[in-house]
């Protein structure tokens, strides 16, 4: 009897790794894993600054997403229903924890393209376009512990539209927030980092004029 040929996961979509996830195949949970570790890790590294507990907070988010794997509706992406599962991850935890425990020490790590965006973040009236707005990298740290000091919700929600691009109606979806909740959290964030980056612009110089 000829053997099958091995299953060639990179061509399937997620919502097809996903029905031989539910149907207990080990190697289609393997496949889940290794499309979203790093983007979830990075996510769950911007939310918490620290390294460790990203790690810890991502495992744990992968044990939640394979147990309830069989409640994915695959008439919605799967990546916005498993970046969902993470981001209550991290405002679970933060929500158990001060704020002033965090660790603020991600920038060492800003040799990686991950960590530098992360302490990059456009904070201006205008434009909605993500990392325009900071010139300094200077200001990285400080932008950091701004972050930090931000309620979870404002905080998961800043992250995801300014440095992640996603559109209001995605980060609704994935904080299962109404619409009108995640533009005025935005809108909120935005004016507590300006008043908490405001000693920072002071010295700015002007940006050049547009050509």
């Amino acid at each position: 009897m000829a053997a099958h040929a091995p299953m060639d996961w990179a061509a399937l979509s997620d919502q097809e790794v996903v029905l031989h996830a539910v149907a207990g195949r080990e190697a289609a949970y393997r496949e889940l894993i290794r499309r979203y570790q790093r983007p979830i890790f990075a996510l769950l590294f911007r939310m918490v600054r620290n390294r460790e507990l990203a790690e810890d907070l991502a495992q744990e988010t992968f044990i939640k997403v394979l147990n309830a794997i069989d409640s994915y509706r695959p008439e919605f992406k799967f990546s916005s229903w498993i970046f969902k599962i993470a981001n209550n991850t991290a405002i679970d935890h933060l929500r158990r924890r001060s704020l002033d425990t965090l660790s603020l020490d991600g920038s060492p790590h800003a040799e990686t393209a991950d960590a530098v965006e992360a302490t990059t973040l456009q904070i201006s009236d205008g434009a909605e376009s993500a990392l325009e707005e900071v010139a300094s990298r200077e200001l990285g740290e400080q932008i950091e512990a701004a972050i930090a000091e931000l309620r979870p919700e404002y905080r998961a929600c800043i992250l995801l539209r300014h440095v992640e691009g996603r559109p209001y109606e995605e980060i609704s979806e994935m904080l299962d927030l109404p619409l009108g909740t995640v533009k005025t959290y935005i809108h909120r964030a935005r004016n507590e980092l300006r008043i908490l980056l405001a000693h920072t612009r002071d010295d700015e110089t002007p940006p050049p004029q547009a050509t």
